[in-house]
């Protein structure tokens, strides 16, 4: 098909050949698309940007057949090519893609969505479009888990941490000095317990609220030992999150 400057031009990253195929005919027989590269590898579609230059879209299969997943693609792509619009598919279920989604902090120019649900290509072609022009789109099944996984990350802080940082965390709680905790994980240089230590604040919202490290340190261990995420306001009062996801008054 030749490129007309009407034709959006497309890669196609999926790990299932046959699909990969069918939907490269399917989605060229609308007309106005054209397939420029088809690949099963998250790593193959990095390169063929950094190499050719971006297409217009990409249609990303989120479980794909190496190591880095449609996710960690799109991300490593758009670090090159800011709001590269990227329509996401996946028939995955699984609660570490949708963290993985929320935390990559794709926020425009995109769509994510079932493969069950919009597996046809004229039901794709639209969301290709749209994320082109810079509106995205949640399929409503997608969005529901998302917000099930947050909810559920929001209630067991242990879940956001890398599994050193949990490590790191439960000694704290524990009352280990960083010292303590440097020799007993094997560290040689206890800065490194320092900066982790920096990594649990920051991602359960003690860095800026906290008016020191020890008000930090102490809050950590209150949040591991209470097996929940709470919040100090400036006066020093705690909220947690109940059911619905709301921030109310703690009850020790």
């Amino acid at each position: 098909m030749p490129n007309t400057p009407n034709t959006l031009t497309l890669l196609l990253v999926e790990d299932n050949l046959r699909l990969q195929s069918a939907l490269k005919m399917g989605l060229e027989a609308l007309g106005g698309l054209q397939v420029i590269g088809c690949f099963d590898r998250g790593e193959d579609a990095l390169e063929r940007c950094l190499n050719d230059g971006p297409p217009d879209a990409v249609l990303m299969d989120v479980a794909l057949a190496d190591e880095m997943d449609g996710i960690a693609a799109a991300v490593a792509i758009r670090r090159e090519y800011p709001r590269l619009p990227i329509v996401f598919y996946s028939i995955q279920d699984d609660d570490a893609y949708y963290r993985a989604f929320r935390k990559a902090g794709i926020l425009s120019h995109y769509a994510y969505v079932r493969k069950s649900n919009y597996l046809l290509p004229e039901m794709i072609a639209p969301l290709l479009r749209d994320a082109v022009n810079g509106r995205s789109f949640v399929d409503p099944d997608i969005e529901a888990r998302i917000h099930e996984v947050r909810q559920h990350d929001e209630q067991d802080p242990m879940s956001l941490l890398e599994p050193n940082e949990q490590t790191v965390a439960r000694l704290l709680a524990a009352g280990l000095t960083n010292e303590q905790i440097a020799a007993r994980l094997g560290f040689r240089d206890k800065r490194t317990i320092s900066r982790t230590n920096g990594q649990i604040y920051a991602t359960w919202g003690l860095a800026d609220s906290a008016a020191d490290e020890k008000t930090a340190r102490t809050r950590a261990a209150i949040i591991v030992m209470r097996g929940r995420l709470l919040r100090w306001d400036e006066d020093g009062i705690g909220y947690t999150l109940n059911p619905d996801g709301e921030w109310e008054m703690d009850s020790p």
